[in-house]
């Protein structure tokens, strides 16, 4: 089965799309790291019930190791906004028995004392423009980074996976999380939370 692991705000620059999400949802975000396959860097924000939320991006001074950046970032323009989700597996390769082909295969990475495989298509785009999500198997004995991070208050109440094909999208997955609903309708991903001052909405 498959359970919300975490979100993702793509920008095309860390600091930008750091201070968008910020002003958004009230709360400050903390230093992430960087991913040199990918040549991407983030910023990470603790959410409630397990769950965390990173702000990521192109670093523009890597050169990713795969030869392309991962989360369709290659790709992206325009300002800031919610464009991937990541769901966890204890089975990755059974998960991938019912997934699309479309998701990628298993790419093994680690950073610092983190250990997981995660799905990447061999062009670094998102499956569905975003709409089925990434898949990732931490590996046994990894701290889940959500426990690393400071708590500050905010919790996902629902994300809407919005995408034309979204039944047939949800057939091809496990999906096993009350907080996630599929939706019949334009591509669009929208998650709602509740912060220290009130529901916010990202998009």
């Amino acid at each position: 089965m498959l359970k919300l692991d975490h979100l993702a705000v793509a920008c095309t620059d860390l600091a930008e799309g750091t201070a968008w999400v910020e002003d958004q949802l009230g709360v400050k975000l903390q230093a992430g790291g960087q991913h040199a396959r990918y040549g991407t860097h983030n910023t990470l924000l603790g959410l409630a019930d397990g769950l965390y939320f990173e702000v990521i991006a192109k670093d523009p001074d890597a050169v990713p190791e795969a030869g392309h950046a991962w989360f369709g970032l290659d790709d992206f323009t325009g300002p800031p906004r919610l464009a991937n989700w990541i769901c966890q597996t204890d089975d990755l390769a059974g998960a991938l028995v019912k997934a699309p082909k479309v998701a990628g295969v298993p790419r093994a990475l680690t950073r610092a004392d983190l250990e997981w495989q995660i799905t990447v298509p061999d062009d670094g785009s998102l499956p569905f423009d975003g709409a089925f999500p990434t898949l990732i198997e931490w590996a046994k004995g990894t701290h889940h980074p959500a426990d690393r991070l400071a708590q500050c208050g905010v919790k996902l109440l629902r994300l809407d996976v919005s995408h034309p094909d979204a039944g047939q999208i949800a057939d091809m997955m496990d999906l096993d999380d009350h907080r996630v609903a599929m939706v019949t309708g334009p591509f669009g991903l929208h998650a709602t939370f509740q912060t220290p001052s009130g529901e916010k909405t990202l998009s």
